[in-house]
Order: structure tokens, then C-alpha cells, then sequence
């Protein structure tokens, strides 16, 4: 058993794709196909746009729904800058009132924001901008697909087909602690990608600082996650990339 376990393991690792995180180089083992992986989070996230729909939560706050389509597109075209494939994507734009939903971009650009905290956090458009840029760099840097492909090392069994990977990440806490530390990998380098992206779309750095302000103040000191950096720590690293910016 173990020599079939080590086996498939191997197997795994010979046909793994690699990529690099664009502008930043980290280095990426993407075992599941791009196609695999946007068609099955494509179904997911109508899934929950129906969910949502039924609940009377999909586009139910018109004016936060249309700064979020004004904006979005200057940012759409920055990520096709950083990675020329995003050109292709068929993107997806809305919001929910949802109070559970502050703001995700699932694989291949579908977006969705929620109103209830940018509202909560009041705000403004350079600030939500930098919330819309920092989830689309989470597709940029294909970051959905490398956490998949990461559940294959790090708890690999004989069926991992991405259906069931998809389920395990779902129910299975133990595993998503011990994936815990690529997410703060993946969180912290959606923000400087983010930074990047809303630096390109012509957005100030002071407003994406503000940002992170704001998410410090919300989260007070005492709030610690182990898949996400510090609070303190991102304000300080947008403040650095405002330096690097030059404003």
C-alpha cells in the first residue's frame, strides 16, 4: 500500500504544471487543468448567484452595483496586462447584500462584491477599488487553482479527482489548517498584485494605504487568523508600496 501511495504521489509530481506568480516569480505546482478548474468554480459561482437570486441578495444595492462596474473595468484591463490570458475570460460582475460576503474573484474573472462591507467600512471609490484588485489578483496569480492542486502533497489519496478535492476542502477542517499557511502566502500576495494592479489603473496610493487603514481599525489588534496576514502587517505593506510607487 504504501509503495502504490508513494507511486501515485510521484506520478502527481512528474505531470504537475508549473508557473510563476506574475511580477512576483514564486514558483507554482499546478497539477489540475485550467480548464478543469474554471469550469467546475464556474458552476459553483452560478450556483451561488441563484442561491443569492432566490434570497433577493444579487444586485439588490443599484449604487453600490454600478460603482463597482465603473470601476472594475480599468482593473479587468490591468490584469490583462499582467497576464495576457485574462483577456480572454469571461468575466462576471456583481454584489450581494449577503452579510457574509465582503468581496471573492473565483478563477477566470467571476466577481462578486459585497455591499454590505463596503458600506460598513465606508468606502470610498479608490478604496473599493483596491478591494476589487486585490480579488482579481487572486485570478491573476491562479491562486484557487495552485490551492487545489496543493491538496494533492499535501494529504494525496488514490481518487483525487478535483470533484473530490473540492468536497474534502469543504468538510475536512484538518486539511484546511494545514493549508492555512498558503493562504496567508496566497492573501499577502494579493495585495501587493493588488497594489500593482490599481497602481496601473491609475488609482492613488493613498487611497489603497486608506484601504488597509480601514481594515486595521475594523479588525482591531487582538483579531489573529492563521490564513490571513495581520491586519498591522498589510498597512504596513501598503504603506511600503506607496514608497516603492514613489508618492
Amino acid at each position: 500500500m504504501r509503495t502504490a501511495r508513494l507511486f501515485i504521489v510521484a506520478a502527481w509530481l512528474c505531470t504537475a504544471a508549473h508557473a510563476q506568480v506574475p511580477e512576483l516569480g514564486r514558483w507554482q505546482d499546478l497539477d489540475f487543468s485550467e480548464v478543469e478548474v474554471y469550469s467546475r468554480t464556474d458552476d459553483r459561482y452560478w450556483d451561488m448567484l441563484v442561491t443569492l437570486s432566490k434570497d433577493g441578495r444579487l444586485d439588490d444595492d443599484p449604487i453600490v452595483l454600478s460603482r463597482v462596474r465603473a470601476i472594475a473595468p480599468a482593473l479587468i484591463r490591468a490584469a490583462t496586462w499582467m497576464k495576457p490570458e485574462a483577456g480572454a475570460w469571461v468575466w462576471e460582475i456583481h454584489t450581494t447584500s449577503a452579510p457574509d460576503v465582503d468581496a471573492l474573484c473565483m478563477a477566470g474573472g467571476k466577481l462578486l462584491v459585497g455591499s454590505s462591507f463596503v458600506r460598513r467600512l465606508e468606502l470610498d471609490d479608490g478604496e473599493l477599488a483596491t478591494l476589487i484588485a486585490h480579488e482579481i489578483a487572486h485570478a491573476v496569480a491562479d491562486h484557487h487553482r495552485e490551492f487545489l492542486s496543493s491538496v494533492l502533497h499535501i494529504s494525496p489519496l488514490p481518487s483525487n479527482s478535483l470533484d473530490v478535492t473540492m468536497a474534502r476542502l469543504d468538510s475536512d477542517l484538518s486539511l484546511q489548517m494545514k493549508m492555512a499557511r498558503l493562504s496567508s502566502i496566497q492573501e499577502r500576495e494579493a495585495d501587493q498584485l493588488g497594489m500593482i494592479l490599481a497602481h496601473q489603473a491609475g488609482w492613488p496610493a493613498d487611497s489603497m494605504v486608506g484601504f488597509y487603514r480601514k481594515l486595521a481599525d475594523t479588525e482591531g489588534p487582538s483579531a489573529i487568523s492563521a490564513s490571513h496576514p495581520s491586519a498591522a502587517s498589510r498597512l504596513n505593506m501598503a504603506k511600503a508600496m506607496r514608497r516603492l510607487f514613489g508618492e
